[in-house]
């Protein structure tokens, strides 16, 4: 009697260390990394109206970075699998308020991660985003190729599967939504498409692809990218007859310590009000002058096919790294409208029609 007693207080002994140790377990299988970043100054920008005047403001968009703040984690399943996930909110540091209208505007997604790549479901980022990754040596700098077509730093969907998968040096992904774009808020992403609409698959789809060659020394990547309108879309997409494609294929190679990337973005639109087509081309540069400072140029030209309302840009940006975490920067930046064109030179700014804006802006960066 007395030696049973002994191994059930044995038993009730380990069953307690177990479960005592099941969170210490769960925990050092899963993991979630709250991240962030803050970018803002103050730029100062001519032109902004058919009468030429100028102005000095804290801009909301981007600094040289969009800010940020967001939560990623991912659980070991076993066997090299992962189930992760993504939350990103955008935000703007000159008045607190949210970005991209939307609680989790940049991203939302749940999915898994394996050898055959990754595979999420929600908002994401697609394709066409990811495809200037390493070619844009500006980035979504408050002046850049962003300025010219505000859909790339934006290139994200509602509603979408997401694949993508690196395979040695080769890389491929591809996204589909099935409504693109489910707020009305107005902007690059905001333009009322929440699609789903029963007896009409078509409606606000979205579908991109990517294939592309990375390595350190050089890499080239070539995406596909198709967006459906509807009743009640922005930008002239008000039938699911009517589409936004853009192509494009981007390159860069490195030169010692430096970066060369360019590219062009061919994009036609069939909207309501007819057909428009235009190219545009860019080039950067991106060159550590000093192991705190790093110089980036980048030009670029917008031409519209059967237009006079062309552009072209040119802008150079010093980033001195405080830290690893902590930079301070400084952009010059002149966008050349002509005919009828009235591209600003800041992302979301103004401009009057036909007339060249300059521009600088100088802000503080930090990242967690």
């Amino acid at each position: 009697m007395e030696t049973n007693l002994k191994h059930q207080h044995q038993r009730i002994r380990r069953a307690i260390a177990l479960l005592l140790a099941a969170p210490a377990l769960a925990m050092a299988q899963s993991s979630v990394t709250i991240y962030g970043l803050l970018d803002t100054g103050l730029v100062h920008t001519t032109n902004v109206n058919a009468a030429g005047d100028s102005v000095t403001k804290m801009p909301s968009l981007t600094g040289s970075f969009p800010s940020r703040i967001g939560f990623r984690g991912a659980e070991d399943l076993g066997g090299g699998l992962q189930a992760i996930f993504t939350l990103e909110t955008g935000l703007g540091v000159d008045t607190g308020g949210m970005g991209q209208n939307r609680l989790f505007g940049r991203q939302a997604s749940v999915g898994l991660k394996g050898s055959f790549g990754e595979i999420a479901f929600g908002r994401q980022i697609n394709m066409t985003y990811l495809a200037t990754q390493k070619s844009d040596v500006m980035g979504p700098n408050l002046f850049s190729i962003s300025s010219i077509d505000l859909y790339l730093p934006n290139a994200r969907s509602d509603n979408s599967i997401f694949y993508f998968g690196r395979f040695n040096d080769v890389v491929a992904g591809a996204t589909y939504s099935t409504g693109r774009d489910t707020s009305a808020a107005g902007g690059p992403a905001g333009t009322n498409c929440p699609g789903e609409v029963a007896g009409n698959a078509k409606a606000c789809r979205q579908v991109t692809g990517l294939l592309g060659y990375e390595t350190k020394p050089f890499g080239v990547t070539a995406s596909y990218d198709i967006l459906y309108g509807n009743t009640g879309a922005a930008n002239g997409l008000s039938s699911s007859d009517n589409s936004d494609k853009r192509l494009t294929l981007n390159g860069y190679v490195m030169v010692g310590a430096g970066r060369i990337g360019g590219g062009v973005v061919d994009r036609s639109t069939r909207a309501a009000t007819g057909l428009q087509e235009s190219d545009l081309y860019y080039l950067g540069v991106s060159y550590p002058v000093h192991p705190l400072l790093t110089l980036d140029t980048q030009v670029a030209r917008k031409n519209v096919k059967g237009s006079d309302a062309d552009a072209t840009l040119l802008v150079a940006r010093l980033t001195y790294y405080l830290s690893k975490r902590t930079a301070i920067h400084g952009s010059l930046g002149r966008m050349k409208n002509s005919g009828a064109s009235a591209i600003a030179l800041d992302a979301g700014g103004t401009v009057g029609v036909g007339k060249t804006q300059n521009g600088v802006v100088a802000g503080l960066r930090h990242s967690f």
